[in-house]
């Protein structure tokens, strides 16, 4: 291990901390403890002690100085040595089998304790070897309930968790947990503290004794926990500080004698916090704390903060572990209320989009006239208003803006070189345009000079700070230096914002990103003549294939040679959260632009449903079915959906694929045979059973495989059969089998494809266990 998380640099040993440099002071080593504890760190296997905190002999009996070097038995007793050597021998996370129940025997008499076990990166074993670890022993005195054990952690919570089951709304979420903390844990107050974007903190939920300020609604700026603090909030859950004024206990030695590291606490429980952390709690009164992370997708959300001021509050461990249960509760069931909302703003918004995207292939209808319709733009995106100009004509919708003013933003968001751009503050992001009232502006810049821009009013609004946020610290004389101290009031302090918008959310973006590639499509289609307009087409239409070191892409799509360039074929290859990778290859039937549209829409529609879900390719398109029948897409398309997931105890790939009446996957092994992959029975193609069911094959490809995925156009001739057609394209793929991918697919194209042929063709090409770059397309 480093000795300091990375991009961290550690002071120089005595540097004081002040706010000039507490943003990098590393905090995850801080070579001390609070003192309501001890800890030893102890060498393995052998077990022998080899550091410890200088207040050892207050709980153990033993002199610090004379536990080190000592085996563990010899310092807490044979018994209580073997059950530390128990539960660090078992699998897993230490942490999840704490506590280790254990009774001392100090000075004659018994003196139960709770050991809280983890495992701590002490330095390098040397080049080429993992990492060094130490075992670390965190002694508390023991109170409270006992047994530990989860299901009376579980009983002590069952009836908030109930509650959280049954609570219809956000606010009743916060409200319940923040009463049933401060209940489980004696504290004179509990707050639910939710971070913005920007990491400013939000108190939404408290629960406080008689006679204590409010703190609900107030807001508190991000520099008052600093990042390195967040990050270990996303690692250990859950922080008690006792007592604020306790003196902390140092660590002797000071650095693992192995490595001259010093110890890395992150996951300590008794780790020694902060002095500047410290000074902030008592500036603001505050005798005893404890947090409790609030976490979506593995980053921090917010916080369930404790505060204490009658004097030193430590709940046992029994009771720490069920406030963390609560604070996983809260957390899971934050991510499954803001996941319901989510899908239930994406369905009503990929409605509105498909029905947008079917009526842009209206020719005889002017865009604008179309965009403007029911539904219309302010029904994709809320606005205070939307302006158009595509191919000549120009319209709006809502409240209207000066005359030039449009047009003045859009040259501007032009000049970005962004596909789509956003600001919630026009004054501040483009203080030379007047657009008044416009204040912030979602704009799509299109090709030669057209564009699509929403506009939102100015949303003047007061934000309630717990203190000036502007003055972060006070000057604190001491003798004849100054040095920066936590500022000292919290009173309420109100600051009115201007010249801000409601701010585009990253979803709103990513689908006006969505419909500006459709309004590519459709001016492609509209503008047959012009090549910058078809190029642009291509590159909205067939996106590059996912940047990935072990996999070798290669993707293409070659038009029909007729007259109206456009086709219902399609690819498409992106990556999948848990690292999987999605494989599509898919045929509309038709050749015309209804064709394309229908091509486009299943082509987002399939992407929608697949990219974050767990099913497998049947029931991707079995999904899909079901969508072309819902939304009215009267399309009938063949469709291959792969999935390839890496096995790493194998070294293989598995390929886990489904076909909708498409033709077989062929896969080229190292010893350079093809053959093609079927299915037990033909899956029906889609658009014309939505009940319909498609059997889903699996296939173990070894590393260095090449996958091919293709549309008919490839293999249809009138003067032979699809059967012929393979055949010749699976003896042409084993030839070219020691070839990159991209080398492949042009052979391959060169090879079967003639001048005139009457269908589009699309390839997929996949290198499996390789560590070349992308080929591309």
């Amino acid at each position: 291990m480093s000795d300091a998380a990375p991009g961290l640099q550690l002071l120089p040993p005595g540097t004081p901390i002040d706010l000039t440099n507490c943003e990098h002071e590393p905090i995850h080593v801080p070579g001390s403890i609070q003192p309501r504890g001890v800890l030893l760190a102890v060498s393995e296997p052998d077990l022998v002690v080899q550091q410890v905190s200088e207040n050892l002999a207050d709980l153990v009996g033993v002199a610090a100085s004379d536990a080190l070097g000592r085996p563990l038995t010899e310092v807490l007793g044979v018994a209580q040595a073997e059950a530390v050597a128990r539960s660090a021998s078992a699998f897993g996370d230490l942490r999840e089998r704490n506590p280790v129940e254990l009774t001392l025997d100090v000075d004659g008499g018994p003196r139960p304790v709770d050991a809280l076990l983890h495992r701590a990166v002490t330095g390098s074993a040397g080049e080429g070897m993992p990492p060094a670890s130490t075992l670390v022993v965190e002694l508390e005195p023991a109170f409270g309930p006992r047994p530990f054990s989860f299901p009376n952690t579980y009983q002590a919570v069952r009836g908030t968790v109930g509650e959280l089951n049954r609570a219809s709304t956000l606010q009743e979420l916060y409200d319940i947990t923040a009463h049933a903390v401060r209940q489980l844990t004696g504290f004179d107050r509990v707050m639910v503290y939710r971070y913005d974007a920007d990491h400013n903190g939000e108190v939404v939920a408290e629960a406080k004794a008689p006679g204590l300020n409010a703190f609900l609604g107030l807001h508190y700026p991000a520099s008052d926990i600093p990042a390195q603090a967040r990050a270990l909030y996303e690692k250990n859950w859950i922080r008690l500080i006792s007592d604020v004024d306790y003196v902390p206990a140092r660590l002797w030695p000071a650095a693992w004698p192995a490595s001259g590291h010093p110890l890395d606490l992150t996951y300590s429980t008794l780790r020694s916090v902060s002095p500047i952390h410290v000074e902030y709690l008592q500036n603001m009164g505050v005798r005893a704390s404890m947090s409790i992370s609030l976490l979506r997708d593995d980053r921090l959300w917010g916080l369930i903060a404790c505060h204490h001021y009658t004097g030193p509050h430590a709940p046992p461990y029994a009771t720490r572990a069920a406030a963390e249960f609560l604070g996983s509760t809260l957390s899971l069931r934050l991510v499954d209320r803001a996941e319901e909302d989510e899908v239930h703003r994406a369905l009503r918004v990929r409605s509105t989009l498909a029905w947008l995207t079917a009526a842009t292939l209206d020719e005889d209808r002017p865009l604008v006239d179309t965009l403007l319709g029911s539904p219309d733009l302010l029904d994709l995106l809320p606005a205070d208003g939307v302006v158009l100009s595509l191919q000549r004509h120009s319209g709006s919708r809502g409240a209207p803006l000066p005359e030039g003013a449009a047009e003045a933003v859009a040259a501007w968001a032009a000049a970005q070189d962004e596909d789509v751009v956003a600001t919630d503050s026009l004054p501040r992001s483009a203080p030379g345009l007047d657009a008044d009232p416009a204040c912030g502006v979602l704009v799509v810049p299109l090709p030669d000079g057209q564009f699509v821009l929403w506009h939102r009013a100015e949303a003047v609004r007061t934000v309630d700070w717990g203190g000036d946020p502007h003055n972060k610290a006070i000057a604190e004389r001491e003798g004849d230096e100054v040095r920066l101290s936590p500022r000292k009031s919290f009173d309420r302090w109100r600051e009115t914002v201007r010249d801000r918008s409601e701010p585009w959310s990253a979803q709103e973006v990513t689908e006006v990103l969505e419909l500006r590639t459709h309004l590519l499509e459709a001016l492609y289609a509209r503008s047959r003549s012009q090549v910058r307009a078809a190029e642009t087409l291509q590159r909205s239409l067939l996106t590059e294939p996912p940047q990935r070191a072990d996999l070798e892409v290669a993707v293409r799509y070659v038009p029909a040679a007729r007259e109206a360039q456009v086709g219902g074929d399609w690819y498409d290859v992106f990556e999948q959260p848990d690292g999987s990778t999605v494989l599509v290859i898919g045929d509309v039937v038709g050749h015309d632009t209804e064709a394309a549209a229908d091509m486009a829409q299943l082509r987002g529609v399939l992407r929608g449903i697949a990219y974050d879900s767990a099913d497998g390719p049947a029931a991707v398109l079995t999904r899909l079915d079901a969508a072309i029948a819902g939304l009215g897409l009267d399309a009938l398309a063949t469709v291959l959906v792969g999935r390839l997931v890496p096995e790493p105890a194998s070294g293989g790939t598995r390929l886990r694929w489904a076909s909708a009446g498409h033709l077989p996957p062929l896969v080229v092994g190292r010893d350079g045979v093809a053959r093609a992959l079927t299915a037990p029975r033909a899956g029906l193609l889609l658009g014309v059973d939505p009940a319909a069911v498609r059997p889903e094959c699996e296939a173990l490809l070894e590393p260095g495989s090449t996958v091919l995925l293709y549309t008919d156009g490839l293999v249809e001739r009138r003067d032979q059969g699809f059967d012929d057609g393979v055949d010749r394209l699976a003896a042409e793929l084993a030839s070219l089998a020691d070839r990159p991918v991209g080398e492949v697919c042009d052979e391959v194209l060169a090879r079967l494809l003639t001048d005139d042929a009457e269908d589009d063709v699309a390839l997929v090409a996949v290198r499996l266990g390789v560590s070349r770059a992308p080929a591309g397309r």
